[in-house]
């Protein structure tokens, strides 16, 4: 994981938003949101850093139960538009 950039990123937008289809426990976004509230990009947020993932339930075989258990675009526009304060 290229630390670096990531801290450089929230360094410059100011903004943290991560975005994976796992389950929200132990995850590769929580992994990032601990590196960055461990760095000297912690002073560099403007508001509370999102975490969008899969919904904390087993996946399911029928293509539209797994299609509402993952994070699709509106999820993340939503977190974003939250994190921007946007209505």
């Amino acid at each position: 994981m290229d630390e670096e950039t990531i801290i450089q990123s929230v360094k410059k937008t100011n903004h943290l938003v991560t975005v994976e289809q796992g389950w929200p426990q132990f995850g590769v976004g929580a992994e990032i949101i601990s590196k960055i509230m461990e760095s000297e990009a912690f002073n560099y947020l403007d508001a509370p850093i999102y975490r969008v993932t899969g919904a904390d339930v087993p996946l399911s075989y029928a293509k539209s139960l797994e299609a509402a258990s993952l994070p699709q675009a509106h999820n993340v526009i939503a977190s974003i538009k939250k994190s921007l304060n946007i209505k």
